[in-house]
């Protein structure tokens, strides 16, 4: 009967309602507890009320990186499928020759959203973060399909005071010191959605044409820079430490039923010290690094405040599907206790990498295990949710058929009326191996066929049902190394804690062949030669 009445949705559906305007926003290593729907304690009022009013997902997966999450995120391939199975080349050099899946931009054997939306004859807009191509123009948005572009070609750059390299691009111009988009300073955050209004804005006096707008913050990614107004919000509530602030989070999404009371909380990370072992200078130090981190996230959401604000203007935002992710889970890059400059307002805000550390990247996770670059829940868990008034009702609660990154692009297409080609500019296109999340939309489970894998960096996963195979530093250069994964059944064990490999090595060896079968079609191998 459920299957009927799910049937009878999707047909009426597909005929009976007009093609939404689409909203796409990306967050930069945002952690999986950080929102307070999520059971943080950052004031995210507007994300909360889009999550709670639409289809909040319990279990979603990102790439694990910017950049491959991103390739996946506008292609619906695997990142090796499109030429970037590692990351982007960087600004000051491109690599040594690679093989294909490793060149570090996308390739031409893969269509991004806005070239496959485009031909359904939605106007396809973009600001923020590019990071899929730098060294030659066609590699950019507007060689890629969009039709307006205000943001950054590269990965990271400074929020107040952007600069070449890592600047800013208006379509294909590079903009020296751009202008502030508000009466504070330049922002990159504000000036991301202030563009992003201007572009729907501008298309919505020129065109009937539905639009998909593409808001790629590079917030809370570092540097960590925010407005001293909005620390002040926060400077003194992380004096707790991240002991404390950990247990406050674990406990509330229990609360929240986000997470089940058996799953338990991580412990942590040995290199991390107990926060009441530090000084009280280093207390202070760390709580000013979380408060603008903090005010990063805050920012974000004032900004989804505004760009709501303006949809309701325009009478837009009933039938205007928007979805939010983060990239990859926290981000721990550097060092344990944080990098760079943070005292001095003027030095903090021109530094290029200051950051708050794995200490404060694993509160970012709770209730997991690790961080960006990892296969682990907390390298790849996300927020994600789903919200359309015209067509989604509000979820009493959580939507706990797992999903990835990959769904996406099939989701996008399906409301879109849009079709995926076999080849396009003569060139033959991979298939999609993820699924519309359409049925989410009434709160019925997904049907999926094949596994959720993925590699970056050497770290792997597949999961199959509530089976999940992960390891660090497993990937071969020819193949597997079986010795060294793990097995969890998250069914029971979601913080990955309780290692079945030793009791099931069947099961072990079935996933390992089936990863392995994965990597081979989706050109995880062969790999870049080690150095």
């Amino acid at each position: 009967m459920k299957s009927l009445l799910l049937l009878f949705f999707l047909l009426g559906l597909a005929t009976a309602t007009e093609r939404p305007n689409i909203i796409l926003i990306m967050v930069d290593d945002l952690g999986f507890s950080d929102l307070g729907y999520m059971g943080g304690e950052i004031e995210t009022p507007h994300l909360d009320a889009l999550a709670r009013n639409g289809v909040r997902f319990s279990s979603f997966y990102n790439g694990a990186r910017c950049c491959p999450s991103r390739a996946t995120l506008m292609t619906g391939l695997h990142p090796h499928q499109t030429g970037i199975g590692h990351m982007t080349n960087s600004p000051d050099k491109q690599r040594d020759a690679q093989p294909e899946a490793y060149q570090g931009y996308l390739n031409r054997n893969c269509a991004t959203l806005a070239e496959l939306l485009k031909p359904a004859e939605y106007a396809t807009l973009m600001t923020g973060k590019w990071h899929l191509g730098f060294h030659e123009k066609e590699r950019w948005p507007r060689q890629r399909g969009f039709d307006q572009f205000y943001g950054c070609i590269t990965g990271a750059t400074r929020f107040f005071y952007p600069e070449a390299p890592r600047d800013i691009t208006l379509d294909n111009t590079p903009l020296v010191n751009p202008p502030s988009t508000t009466d504070e300073a330049f922002y990159t955050t504000d000036a991301f959605t202030d563009y992003a209004i201007r572009f729907i804005t501008e298309h919505e006096n020129r065109s009937e044409q539905p639009f998909f707008l593409y808001l790629a913050y590079t917030a809370p990614h570092w540097p960590l820079q925010a407005f001293e107004d909005d620390i002040a919000k926060y400077r003194s509530k992380y004096r707790i430490g991240w002991d404390t602030l950990r247990e406050q989070r674990y406990q509330r999404q229990i609360e929240l039923g986000l997470i089940d009371s058996k799953w338990k909380l991580s412990p942590r990370p040995g290199k991390v010290p107990a926060w009441n072992t530090l000084t009280e200078e280093k207390k202070d130090e760390m709580d000013l690094k979380m408060a603008v981190y903090a005010a990063m996230v805050d920012r974000v959401d004032q900004n989804i405040g505004k760009l709501v604000s303006s949809l309701k203007e325009q009478e837009l935002f009933e039938d205007t599907l928007i979805l939010f992710l983060s990239d990859n889970g926290a981000c721990q890059e550097f060092s344990v206790l944080g990098n760079g400059e943070f005292r001095d307002v003027e030095k903090r805000n021109r530094n290029h990498a200051n950051t708050y550390g794995q200490a404060w990247a694993n509160a970012g996770s709770t209730p997991f295990r690790y961080f960006k670059h990892h296969a682990h829940e907390g390298g790849t868990a996300t927020p994600f949710f789903l919200h359309w008034p015209k067509e989604i009702a509000p979820a009493k609660d959580w939507y706990r058929s797992t999903a990835h990154i990959n769904d996406i692009v099939p989701t996008l297409l399906d409301v879109a009326g849009a079709e995926y080609p076999s080849e396009r500019m003569g060139k033959k296109l991979p298939s999609l191996s993820g699924i519309s999340l359409r049925p989410s939309f009434i709160s019925q489970p997904l049907e999926r066929k094949n596994c959720i894998a993925l590699e970056h960096q050497q770290n792997a996963s597949l999961r199959e049902g509530n089976w999940k195979l992960v390891g660090e530093q497993v990937v071969g250069q020819e193949s597997p190394l079986a010795k060294k994964w793990e097995l969890y059944d998250l069914s029971q064990d979601r913080t990955e804690l309780n290692n079945l490999a030793q009791t099931h090595p069947e099961k072990v060896e079935e996933l390992v062949a089936k990863w392995f079968r994965w990597a081979q079609e989706t050109r995880v191998y062969p790999r870049p030669l080690s150095k």
